[in-house]
């Protein structure tokens, strides 16, 4: 493979490989294809970076060769690739603390204070990245309910990316991801080790067992039944066409019962979407 720039007409760039609109054109449609997110002609610069790399490493000399690869029979493995390359993995620990926050006071005090609430809660997180979200709701759980382990609880957290979900699963954390979190909670509920990659931090594993880490493609059936007591559902549909998220949350809706909990992101809106939901609070919803 070459690694000699060129001029590339559709950008007036010069870049490693020509990038035209017909390879920018097919490379998007296949994203919303496999994933439902809608990419921007703004994204342009992004997918060129992301899959310049998956080039080099195939040692493919044009992105002509690669989308061939991809609609190949044998393009299957390149296609988890490809989705793991461009989508969007940006996520900390307890961030939009708010839904966290009313998790604790709104949905598990009001359960751990009445002896005849149902002790069962599920949880999903849809779009769990790295796995902060699930550890986050899972820390929150055992603050709140200092019995946890006599609950029945499970959280699910589900991705599109797999090597997100293996990092999540892995619950080992470099020292930076970690930097916002309380001095409290990083002894309480994490270790510190050294490793070769520097000091690190691996969540409790009591407390990840509440977890099953998932690969789930929300285009896709949802394979699970519910009830859902709570969806965090954070800075996905973000990247979702209107019709897209209108018919992601038609499917959403039978998972949870009048009175359920959804959250979404700080620029997310069920307005002109669903009618499933009621606005209760900042980015949370109500199943009405």
């Amino acid at each position: 493979m070459s690694l000699t720039t060129r001029d590339d007409p559709a950008s007036g760039k010069r870049r490693e490989f020509a990038f035209s609109d017909d390879d920018f054109n097919s490379l998007r449609k296949l994203v919303r294809e496999v994933s439902g997110i809608t990419l921007s002609d703004n994204k342009r610069e992004l997918v060129y970076g992301r899959l310049s790399r998956r080039l080099r490493a195939l040692d493919l000399d044009s992105f002509r060769e690669y989308r061939d690869l991809l609609a190949s029979e044998g393009g299957a493995r390149e296609l988890t690739e490809f989705t793991n390359a461009v989508t969007t993995n940006l996520t900390s620990f307890f961030r939009e603390n708010h839904h966290f926050e009313y998790l604790a006071n709104n949905i598990l005090k009001p359960r751990a204070d009445n002896p005849m609430a149902s002790r069962r809660i599920r949880i999903w997180s849809a779009g769990c990245s790295s796995g902060e979200e699930p550890y986050s709701i899972a820390m929150t759980i055992a603050e709140t309910l200092p019995d946890w382990q006599r609950w029945d609880i499970k959280i699910l957290a589900t991705d599109l990316d797999s090597e997100v979900l293996a990092r999540g699963a892995a619950g080992l954390y470099k020292e930076d991801r970690v930097r916002g979190m309380s001095p409290r909670r990083l002894s309480k509920f994490f270790t510190e080790k050294t490793t070769p990659a520097g000091k690190q931090y691996q969540f409790d594993p009591e407390l990840a067992s509440l977890i099953s880490f998932r690969q789930l493609n929300l285009m896709e059936a949802l394979p699970m039944r519910g009830p859902l007591d709570v969806i965090f559902c954070r800075n996905v549909v973000i990247y979702f066409d209107k019709d897209t998220q209108r018919e992601l949350f038609a499917r959403f809706a039978p998972l949870q019962r009048p009175g359920d909990i959804l959250f979404l992101g700080h620029s997310e809106s069920l307005f002109k979407v669903s009618e499933s939901w009621s606005l209760i609070g900042k980015t949370i919803y109500r199943r009405v």
